[in-house]
């Protein structure tokens, strides 16, 4: 039997975005949680389970019982997840499966880190034998995808330009935005270098803050007298065990088997889509997941982000509170909440009428990938 639409997101919640100074990723994931129990309009005492994405920038020893603890639940099944930025999707997809086992009722599935108060020395790192010849940081990796893309299809820095426009617009009319400066693309062509070709504009802010979400089935929902669930129609995932270096192609990823076993679950075609929240650690992320999905073909990614397709009003509105590009650098929790809200009505930019959204999250230097399907 089909999982899709038998499942909702019941509550969701989040603190605030930014430098959060003297605030620790256990409080941060406690208020977060508050928030979303809240949102679900439910008490803390119908939660049987508690997963956690573990704290990027601090990775601690039971990590997942030290934020039960402190919530004051004591759960039938919980604990900590490390898959990067993939990792909260494919925690509500564990909730899910978890719930469907009769292994618990009600999940919450959270997530916060303080990069930015804290150490970000995590993004910085040494990458394996390769550092001896210049290889440190997440975005060197980046780096090497963002020219191979380039190379062998020709893709104009304008085309990823595009996706940090799109996610900047976004940004600046969300109040609650880490940087909610518009951009244009004069902006975007002056903007420094980081790891050439990577210009400052097109990596993910670095942030501190926490996120939550409520998952339990939709009778439960019912029985809760939940106000507005969202239903789960789809998930799927991917990865790469290889290490850049080793692999066959730097421009295909597995999240085509992700959104491949999405779409089959949810009996939908990426043409359904009305809103996307697309994981945008990098731009060239965006531009790779559009053709791993199946919204054109490898290499059109450039063409088919020309023109403002991607700004709310354009073709397929893209990470319309912002993403990791503008609201929050908190990997990939964000993308879930906005989407929940599109497929409630109430997205401060809501795309009229949506009915279908799509929501990617990816981790370490495109290793692992997770796609979620919202229906309303």
């Amino acid at each position: 039997m089909s999982l899709s639409a038998r499942y909702v997101i019941a509550g969701i919640g989040h603190t605030a975005f930014g430098k959060l100074p003297g605030r620790d990723t256990v409080s941060l994931n406690v208020e977060a949680c508050r928030e979303a129990l809240a949102d679900a309009g439910i008490e803390k005492a119908v939660v049987d389970a508690v997963l956690v994405k573990v704290p990027t920038s601090a990775h601690q020893f039971m990590f997942g019982q030290k934020v039960a603890e402190a919530l004051g639940i004591q759960p039938r099944l919980g604990g900590a997840w490390d898959q990067g930025g993939a990792a909260n999707v494919t925690l509500l997809s564990m909730a899910i499966m978890a719930i469907e086992a009769g292994q618990c009722e009600v999940a919450l599935v959270t997530y916060a880190d303080n990069p930015r108060s804290g150490n970000r020395a995590v993004y910085a790192r040494p990458r394996g034998d390769d550092a001896v010849m210049g290889w440190f940081s997440t975005a060197a990796g980046y780096a090497m995808i963002h020219r191979r893309h380039a190379i062998e299809h020709g893709t104009p820095p304008e085309a990823f330009g595009a996706v940090a426009l799109a996610s900047r617009r976004h940004g600046a009319a969300n109040p609650q935005a880490q940087v909610r400066k518009p951009l244009t693309m004069d902006d975007y062509l002056a903007s420094p270098w980081v790891v050439d070709p990577l210009r400052r504009d097109d990596c993910a802010l670095v942030s501190d803050g926490g996120a939550a979400l409520v998952v339990m089935s939709a009778a439960k929902a019912r029985e809760l007298g939940v106000p507005a669930p969202v239903p789960v129609l789809g998930f799927g995932h991917g990865q790469t065990s290889y290490e850049l270096p080793l692999r066959a192609s730097l421009t295909r990823t597995e999240a085509a088997r992700a959104a491949h076993t999405a779409f089959a679950m949810a009996g939908a075609r990426p043409q359904d889509v009305d809103v996307a929240q697309l994981y945008d650690c990098f731009t060239i992320t965006v531009l790779m997941t559009l053709e791993d999905y199946g919204f054109c073909r490898p290499g059109e990614s450039a063409a088919f982000v020309a023109d403002g397709a991607l700004e709310h009003g354009g073709r397929l509105p893209l990470n319309t509170s912002g993403g990791l590009l503008s609201e929050t650098g908190m990997p990939g929790m964000q993308l879930i909440i906005e989407g929940v809200r599109q497929m409630r009505g109430t997205a401060r930019l809501q795309v009229p009428g949506a009915k279908l959204c799509v929501v990617s999250n990816q981790g370490g230097t495109m290793h692992t990938h997770a796609t979620l399907l919202l229906g309303n």
